[in-house]
C-alpha cells in the first residue's frame, strides 16, 4: 500500500509570495534564500573563529621574512609585487643576453626536430628497401621461377613478412596464428594511425619553432 500512495501524485505546496501591502519591502525571503544566507553567515562565523584560536596561540618567537617585507597603510596590508631598482643596468643587460640565447638554442632544437620528423615521415610514405632474395642457376630458372613454390607456401600468403607458414603446415592443421598480414585491414588501419599522429607531432614542433623564431627576432 505504500508504494502505490508514493506512486499517486501529491499537491505541490508552494512558497507564498509578499503581500500587496508590504510591496514595499521588497521581495518576501524564501527557505532557499535563507539557507544561502545562513551558510554564508557561519561561514564567516567559522572562519573568524579560527583566525582568533590561531592568534591566540601563536608562538611569540616565530618569524618569516613577511614580518619584514609587508606593510600595512591605513590598516589595509600592502603585498610589494617588485622592488625598484632591483637590478643595475649591466645585470639587465647580461640577463636579456642569457634570455635571447636560450631562446636560439631551444629554436634550432625544435627546428632539428621539425626536420626529423619530417625524415619519418618521408620514410612512412616509401616503400620498404628490405629484400628477400633467392638465387637461381641460370636464366631459364629465372624465366620459369615460381616464388611460391620455391617458398613452399601458399600463393597468398607471399605478401606476408613474417610468419608466412609452409604447406605442410597447412596440411597438418598446426597453422602459426597470431601473425598480420602487411596488406590486410587491421595493417592499413595501424599505418594510417601511426601516420597521422606523426603530422600532428610535426605540426605542433612547427607551431612551436615558429614562435620561438619570432621571440628570438
Amino acid at each position: 500500500m505504500s508504494s502505490l500512495r508514493n506512486a499517486v501524485k501529491r499537491k505541490t505546496h508552494k512558497e507564498r509570495a509578499q503581500v500587496g501591502a508590504r510591496a514595499r519591502h521588497g521581495l518576501l525571503e524564501k527557505r532557499g534564500d535563507y539557507l544561502q544566507r545562513a551558510r554564508d553567515f557561519h561561514r564567516k562565523e567559522d572562519a573568524i573563529r579560527t583566525l582568533r584560536e590561531r592568534a591566540a596561540m601563536r608562538n611569540e618567537d616565530e618569524f618569516n621574512f613577511k614580518m619584514v617585507n609587508s606593510r600595512t597603510k591605513r590598516g589595509v596590508h600592502v603585498v610589494e609585487t617588485a622592488q625598484a631598482n632591483k637590478y643595475s643596468q649591466a645585470e639587465l643587460r647580461l640577463m636579456k643576453t642569457q634570455d635571447v640565447g636560450y631562446v636560439q638554442t631551444a629554436r634550432q632544437a625544435e627546428s632539428a626536430r621539425v626536420e626529423r620528423l619530417r625524415a619519418g615521415l618521408h620514410m612512412l610514405d616509401a616503400k620498404p628497401k628490405n629484400t628477400h632474395t633467392l638465387f637461381v642457376e641460370d636464366e631459364e630458372a629465372v624465366a620459369g621461377f615460381d616464388a611460391a613454390a620455391a617458398l613452399d607456401t601458399p600463393k597468398e600468403l607471399l605478401s606476408r613478412r613474417f610468419n608466412r607458414v609452409r604447406n605442410a603446415q597447412l596440411e597438418r592443421g598446426d597453422v602459426v596464428r597470431g601473425g598480420v598480414d602487411a596488406g590486410s585491414k587491421k595493417a592499413r588501419k595501424d599505418a594510417e594511425r601511426r601516420k597521422a599522429a606523426a603530422y600532428r607531432q610535426l605540426a605542433e614542433a612547427a607551431e612551436k619553432e615558429g614562435k620561438l623564431r619570432c621571440a628570438a627576432e
